[in-house]
């Protein structure tokens, strides 16, 4: 997969993503990252890339033509084109695993007051949302989005059964998790997961995986 991130602030993006798995995915090939600074699309001396909005109102826009004149310059037939925006689609994993059989994502990072609604119109194929609240920049919930795309590609993870297992791939939360040592001031590790009865370790997780959905998030099952 090749993903290509375009935002004023590449470094937010680049520190995150050389660590652990993302530097993994990069060094096996499986990802093919570019991290792009918008404002070498800008065509003025002083490579400005916003303005104030036409109607008024507090803060600055990002303007089209250089969001346009990147997009156009990286886009294949191959390509998708994520607008990372508060007002866009709420971010799943569902979404995240669609986006994973992409063979090429260009993300395009929000900032200011937003982007000139023509690239939202005519550019991009989606609009995307991490959360229900406000990041400084689109930068950092690139960085989200990519971590738990490439994690869904073949190879990254040391275990494939690892990102099926994970909360939310089958509607649910994960079941609790226990290691070594098996008692720790005097909490124990439930029996049943040192039984080595793999039936009944599975319907333990199952029913655990249920009562943690319906006491942290009784909307997924809604």
């Amino acid at each position: 997969m090749r993903v290509d991130i375009l935002t004023l602030f590449p470094e937010i993006c680049r520190a995150p993503l050389a660590e652990s798995m993302m530097k993994r995915a990069q060094s096996t090939g499986a990802l093919q990252l570019h991290i792009h600074n918008l404002r070498d699309w800008a065509t003025d001396k002083h490579h400005v890339v916003d303005d104030a909005p036409f109607g008024g109102g507090q803060g600055m826009v990002l303007k089209p033509e250089p969001v346009f004149a990147a997009v156009e310059d990286l886009k294949s037939e191959e390509s998708q084109v994520v607008l990372m925006s508060p007002q866009g689609k709420k971010f799943t994993q569902a979404v995240a695993a669609e986006l994973s059989r992409q063979p090429h994502i260009i993300i395009v990072c929000g900032h200011y007051e937003g982007v000139d609604h023509r690239v939202t119109e005519h550019l991009v194929d989606a609009e995307i949302s991490i959360g229900d609240y406000v990041l400084t920049n689109g930068a950092i919930a690139a960085v989200v989005v990519v971590d738990a795309v490439v994690r869904l590609l073949p190879g990254v993870l040391g275990h494939e059964q690892s990102a099926a297992d994970d909360s939310f791939s089958n509607g649910l939360l994960e079941a609790p998790q226990y290691t070594r040592p098996a008692e720790f001031r005097g909490w124990k590790v439930p029996d049943v997961l040192l039984s080595g009865n793999h039936g009944e370790i599975a319907d333990w997780r199952k029913k655990e995986s249920l009562r943690r959905t319906q006491q942290n998030r009784p909307d997924l099952q809604s």
